[in-house]
């Protein structure tokens, strides 16, 4: 009787972890399963890799005085936290969703320029994803920055918006 007592409990504590992760990642603007799919079977990557669009990476991340941003991030990292520098080949119409595990700051730079968010959501209380947010860019390659983490790690996913 003991057992399938503790059984049960263990049951309903493990389904309402799961309630409450999903309830977490709920609270974004936009759905973010994609993303916490994607997150699950992410490759390392190395800063400076080429992110494609439609897929996620695991990104090492350097001391941020040592990533090598191509402009200044908008705003300063603070000692101590790490960065990374990517690429992204931009899809023709020009939109992409950037979405994050952890906390940092994302910076896409097209024609040597910061572009504007054109969109941002970011919960804390969902366990794997951190923040998402959408840039409307011109067709081509754009350089994304990402500066400010507090870990040597990121996983990033970049997707077209739902």
């Amino acid at each position: 009787m003991k057992k399938v007592v503790i059984s049960l409990f263990a049951i309903l504590m493990g389904t309402s972890l799961a309630m409450a992760e999903d309830a977490g990642c709920e609270a974004f603007k936009w759905p973010v399963t994609r993303e916490q799919a994607l997150f699950a079977e992410a490759p390392s990557r190395p800063s400076g890799a080429m992110l494609a669009v439609g897929a996620a990476a695991d990104l090492a991340l350097l001391p941020a005085e040592k990533a090598g941003f191509a402009v200044p991030p908008e705003r300063a990292p603070a000692e101590g936290t790490f960065g990374a520098v990517a690429s992204v080949a931009v899809p023709p119409d020009g939109s992409i969703q950037i979405s994050l595990s952890g906390e940092a700051w994302i910076d896409v730079i097209q024609d040597g320029k910061a572009v504007k968010s054109s969109g941002y959501s970011g919960v804390k209380t969902c366990p794997s994803v951190r923040k998402s947010v959408r840039f409307k860019l011109a067709a081509g390659t754009a350089t994304v920055q990402f500066s400010g983490a507090k870990k040597a790690d990121l996983k990033v996913a970049v997707l077209a918006p739902e």
